[in-house]
């Protein structure tokens, strides 16, 4: 364990998960409850928003920060992924010091193994991300699976911009059998509406106000949907980024709710939901929007 101190005042950190474990021997009691916050790091207000969820809600609030290697099909950008512990460490103490940090290193996780696990998720993990990313959500499973051993919370925070992460843990979960309440957050954006991603500190100024498109498009797309079919709805989005040849549109789907599977007709008693990813220059952004 490591104390790092800021105006006088220590937070938690560890490093290595048996002292972590240890650690939240000493603090559980049988009524007490933990909210775990994982997180890749280059933390927002997003981030933030779910460690306050947390916090409000829990006796204990854990988060992590973990650059989880097995869940990028892209090596570039794994590379490039923004790692700014000490600056997400500022920002945490500026909400609470009451937070336990676990930081581990890629050895501490997988232990000289740094391979998936192979998860069955129902088919969540064959659409939009997983069609795209091969390999993605078996890392997604593997890790979360491994920090919810480490930490045993008994809530823990995800936001919605990852909503199709958010089915598959709540599916991986289910079929574990594992003693842990998945809670979806609202999506926290920026004055423009972008999604808030800790991808965004990747773009330029002139491209985090320009991507405003992308909100925009989905909110559109909602409207026509309400009168017009699945089809034409994809055809407007299409369009749209045709006009924009700085944004590259990797796809654009119109999928049930619960399972995620892209429709072709519309039924009235159904959830439905839109789910996006555009390039900008290279770099992977994602948003969603409920069309109900």
């Amino acid at each position: 364990m490591f104390a790092l101190n800021f105006n006088n005042t220590a937070m938690h950190i560890f490093y290595g998960k048996v002292a972590l474990i240890a650690y939240l021997k000493t603090i559980k009691t049988t009524n007490s409850t933990i909210g775990f916050v994982p997180t890749m790091g280059a933390l927002h207000q997003g981030h933030l928003a779910l460690m306050q969820r947390s916090l409000k809600e829990n006796d204990d609030t854990v988060v992590s920060i973990f650059v989880n290697p097995t869940q990028f099909n892209n090596p570039e950008d794994l590379a490039k992924y923004p790692r700014t512990l000490e600056e997400d460490v500022k920002k945490m103490r500026g909400l609470s010091d009451k937070m336990i940090l676990y930081a581990p290193s890629v050895e501490d996780i997988y232990e000289g193994k740094t391979i998936s696990q192979d998860f069955d998720f129902d088919g969540l993990e064959n659409q939009m991300e997983g069609k795209f990313r091969p390999g993605h959500f078996n890392g997604v499973g593997t890790i979360v699976k491994r920090l919810f051993e480490i930490v045993t919370p008994t809530n823990a925070y995800f936001g919605e911009k990852d909503f199709q992460q958010l089915q598959i843990v709540k599916k991986m979960v289910e079929k574990n059998h594992m003693p842990v309440n998945v809670v979806g957050c609202p999506i926290f954006r920026e004055d423009n509406q972008l999604a808030m991603s800790s991808r965004n500190e990747r773009l330029t100024a002139e491209e985090r106000k320009e991507a405003a498109i992308i909100y925009q498009t989905l909110t559109e797309a909602k409207e026509i949907f309400k009168t017009k079919s699945p089809e034409e709805t994809l055809e407007f989005v299409e369009n749209s980024f045709k006009d924009n040849p700085r944004f590259e549109l990797e796809y654009f789907v119109i999928a049930d709710e619960s399972t995620l599977l892209p429709i072709e007709n519309k039924i009235n008693d159904k959830k439905y939901r839109a789910f996006i990813a555009v390039f900008v220059n290279s770099i992977r952004l994602i948003d969603t929007i409920s069309l109900n």
